[in-house]
């Protein structure tokens, strides 16, 4: 399929209502005018937010610059912090568009969401959703949440899985973001699902410093990573397998008020979607965390020389 073509369709599914069986017969979900209709306006500009790590500031970088380059103003608010913070913001208005992850935005309305696959994931959060806000055609990047070990521990333990864990439950020390310990994907599901329980969780950061660092040290053994991070395979790391399926589908999405969304927006985004796969957006992390390089400069040079922005 050709780039003209596939723009065509994710533009096609951003701009049709979904519809549900209710009670009442065949409804639109969306009736506030906000469902996906273009209806919304750019004029005023949007303000970006992001949450508290590298990529999400970097993604939410990416957003401001091929608005720019649509002719719709964009400023960033980076480091927010997580997403109990920044959904907030967004319903009050304080931000007007956020870089989200499918599976666990859907996980944070719904905490039973049996989805998924990234189709079915899109459809759950037209639903889940409030009122006035809106999730746009996701991305082809993918950065998932993943738990990883050294390759010391796996083979001390015999952990190639999750379900190695309850093995040794009340003997191993988790690690990763204090919302961990009441997030689905996090202590929470790793219980409920696999029946795993730990020794001590210790709250550190989201595939950050602190969290890796610990994992070097010895003084957690599982973390909790982002999979387009690249000390992952610069460690050898070992990703632990996920055979039930407790982690969804994490494609990126923008999520925006939908008095913003007008059709500017939405195919400027659609564009950047199209052209950020999984690959480069480990790439750009690459270049931010490693080589030290800012977010907004990064953001700037790989959005021109994809064509998304003027030079």
């Amino acid at each position: 399929m050709n780039r003209r073509k596939l723009l065509g369709g994710l533009l096609a599914g951003a701009s049709v209502p979904t519809l549900a069986a209710c009670s009442g017969g065949i409804t639109s979900l969306k009736g506030d005018g906000s469902g996906g209709e273009g209806g919304g306006s750019s004029a005023g500009g949007l303000v970006i937010g992001t949450a508290n790590f590298t990529e999400n500031q970097l993604l939410g970088y990416l957003y401001a610059e091929v608005l720019r380059g649509a002719g719709v103003k964009a400023s960033v608010r980076p480091n927010l912090g997580s997403r109990e913070i920044v959904i907030p913001a967004l319903r009050q208005g304080d931000i007007d568009l956020l870089p989200e992850y499918q599976g666990n935005l859907l996980l944070h309305f719904d905490d039973k969401a049996p989805q998924t696959q990234a189709g079915d994931l899109q459809n759950a959060l037209t639903v889940a959703l409030p009122t006035g806000l809106e999730a746009l055609s996701y991305a082809a990047a993918e950065d998932k949440d993943v738990f990883c070990v050294t390759r010391a521990t796996a083979a001390t333990y015999g952990l190639r899985s999750f379900s190695d864990l309850k093995k040794q439950n009340d003997k191993l020390v988790f690690g990763g973001p204090a919302e961990d310990k009441n997030r689905v994907v996090g202590l929470v599901g790793l219980k409920s699902r696999y029946g795993v329980t730990f020794k001590e969780f210790k709250a550190l950061d989201a595939s950050g410093p602190l969290v890796k660092g610990a994992l070097k040290k010895g003084d957690i053994d599982v973390a909790n990573l982002f999979s387009t991070d690249p000390d992952i395979e610069a460690n050898g790391w070992v990703v632990l397998a996920d055979p039930k399926a407790l982690i969804p589908a994490q494609h990126i999405v923008p999520v925006v008020r939908g008095a913003k969304a007008d059709t500017k927006v939405r195919k400027a985004l659609a564009e950047l979607g199209i052209a950020l796969t999984t690959h480069e957006l480990a790439r750009l992390n690459k270049l931010v965390d490693k080589e030290k390089k800012d977010p907004d400069e990064v953001a700037a040079r790989w959005s021109a020389d994809h064509g998304l922005t003027k030079q």
